[in-house]
């Protein structure tokens, strides 16, 4: 990782909170959970700690990706979302912006992936040992000026950098991406993929939750 600067803490509201867990918008550049060093140690869940202490990580959006973050309170809680999220009862959606002109309306990428340990945190195609990877791709709008595609993207899995991998094995490598953009890298200032929408069904109340939260590019 290069030199962490993260975003200024204006505190972080939650777009929802009750007893048992916590709903928040994670800004672009903030680590979701501390870093090696004491350097990274300031990230959204520590945040969200000095105001929920109770508050646990069930899953995690990556430093440079914005967007809808699941929180647990409580130990039981946490136990009980990480198996939402190990059985994919959660529903989730991303907005990105990729390069070129993704010609094809709908679809889907189904890559096995695996850390590329010498060169961590680069994730890989391996279809040896890599672990079944589904992410299920649909066109919304194409910019010909600017010769961008705007996608919304599902992923089935949860894989690290499931997204970013698959959309640059397509060859539309998402805007930003420090890692897998190549020459797109510098057509925008931050990471283009910002986690729009999430529903569930609350583990103890029963009701269906869903959350929307519109990207900021």
């Amino acid at each position: 990782m290069n030199l962490y600067l993260p975003p200024a803490d204006t505190g972080l509201e939650p777009l929802f909170v009750d007893a048992s867990l916590l709903v928040v918008d994670k800004p672009a550049g903030l680590l979701s959970v501390p870093g090696r060093g004491a350097d990274k140690a300031d990230c959204l869940i520590s945040r969200i700690q000095s105001v929920f202490p109770d508050a646990l990580t069930v899953h995690r959006l990556d430093m440079s990706t914005s967007g809808l973050l699941l929180l647990a309170r409580g130990e039981e809680m946490h136990r009980q979302l990480s198996r939402l999220f190990r059985e994919r009862l959660v529903d989730k959606r991303y907005i990105a912006v990729v390069d070129g002109h993704l010609e094809a309306e709908e679809g889907e990428v189904a890559l096995p992936l695996i850390c590329d340990w010498p060169n961590r945190p680069r994730q890989k195609v391996d279809f040896e040992i890599g672990k079944r990877s589904l992410t299920k791709f649909r066109r919304l709008a194409f910019d010909p000026a600017r010769n961008v595609t705007r996608v919304e993207l599902e992923p089935i899995t949860g894989r690290s950098h499931q997204l970013r991998v698959h959309m640059a094995e397509l060859g539309h490598p998402i805007l930003g991406d420090d890692l897998y953009a190549g020459a797109a890298e510098g057509k925008a200032d931050r990471l283009l993929l910002h986690a729009m929408d999430l529903a569930f069904i609350h583990p103890l109340t029963g009701e269906a939750l869903s959350f929307h939260c519109p990207p900021p590019f």
